[in-house]
């Protein structure tokens, strides 16, 4: 297979080496804004770098969009239009408007389009889902999510992320919805800045809490912050009526127990996301190169990040007014921005989009 790779930094870089590996990718092409950057991740695995539209003339069999989050809307679109297989790293847009311009150009093309919501490539999250459909938990009642970054990013990125809730607490948002099988109805969301004043500055926060209600009752609590010296630490706990499970826990958990006898601090602990979910990457990518060849079902569709960029807005609105929102109010606001009879992106049988 030929592959096109738009992006070349730290997550660009690392597909690189994951395509360039796999007996499948016979040829590499690699572009990014940067072109000494795109010929530095080419040379270093054995890939060709050149300019985006030479991308696109050259016909690749799949595209991965590993861009700044600007480009990612228009470059699927374009992919749509050209037919060819695309995966993105998420988000599709930091806005409704720009996320459903791109899925219905993904529709009117009949494209396929895969997104990187990676922990639902990790192996420890996928038992989760399975111990939660297979009963092992009795009557799910509670679910808490931890993000907590090492350092915070540098701070010309931070006005370009979306923010914290939909830059990072967005793969909570999908996880929560993939292992459970349940959608997020309601959430009440807060922030703080204790930090940078960077973060403040863009609007942005560098601490965040959400009480989210899901589909039946259940309820869960997700937190993120971009300060938290002692390692990556993300992880996720679902106690039920029969049973509790984690994920994330670990000799390498960047957290230490301060009970009698607890285990010591970990002497290596997660050091960033490629790290962390340096195998899920890899098994995402794999998998998004049978999806391309037809081989297997889409397994993470654009909608899904459309699903949780919906549960982003509605912690935005309720952070900002200091009341619980549903993530249905997100939905019927943004929809009557559009002409429902018109738009495929919003028909998602008799709930919506987030059914």
């Amino acid at each position: 297979m030929r592959i096109g790779l738009i992006g070349a930094g730290r997550i660009g870089g690392f597909h690189a080496g994951t395509l360039r590996a796999h007996p499948d990718v016979g040829e590499l092409l690699v572009a990014d804004a940067d072109p000494a950057r795109a010929q530095q991740v080419a040379a270093a695995h054995g890939g060709r770098a050149m300019p985006v539209d030479q991308v696109f003339a050259t016909r690749p069999d799949a595209l991965v969009i590993a861009s700044a989050t600007a480009a990612h809307a228009g470059l699927i679109a374009r992919a749509a239009q050209a037919g060819l297989p695309a995966f993105c790293e998420k988000p599709i847009a930091v806005d409704l408007a720009g996320t459903v311009a791109a899925l219905d150009a993904v529709d009117a093309g009949g494209a396929v389009l895969q997104i990187g919501f990676q922990r639902r490539f990790d192996a420890a999250y996928a038992a989760a889902r399975q111990a939660v459909a297979g009963g092992r938990l009795g009557r799910l009642h509670t679910v808490r999510t931890v993000s907590s970054d090492p350092a915070p990013p540098p701070a010309g990125y931070v006005p370009l992320s979306g923010g914290l809730y939909r830059d990072c607490l967005i793969h909570d948002f999908d996880i929560l919805r993939w292992v459970t099988g349940r959608a997020v109805t309601e959430v009440y969301a807060a922030g703080a800045n204790v930090g940078a004043d960077f973060f403040l500055a863009a609007g942005d926060v560098d601490t965040a809490a959400v009480l989210l209600t899901l589909e039946g009752g259940v309820l869960a609590t997700a937190t993120a912050t971009r300060y938290n010296a002692a390692g990556y630490d993300v992880r996720m706990e679902l106690a039920g009526t029969q049973d509790q499970i984690a994920v994330g826990t670990g000799a390498r958990t960047p957290l230490t127990s301060v009970e009698p006898g607890g285990a010591a601090p970990p002497r290596s602990p997660w050091a960033g996301f490629l790290d962390r979910f340096g195998s899920a990457y890899r098994a995402e990518m794999d998998t998004f190169l049978r999806v391309a060849r037809g081989a297997e079902a889409n397994p993470c569709e654009g909608r899904d990040a459309l699903r949780a960029l919906l549960v982003a807005e509605a912690c935005e609105v309720s952070r900002r007014e200091r009341r619980p929102v549903p993530v249905a109010e997100v939905e019927a606001a943004a929809r009557a921005c559009r002409d429902d009879a018109q738009n495929p992106a919003w028909r998602g049988g008799r709930k919506g989009v987030v059914a």
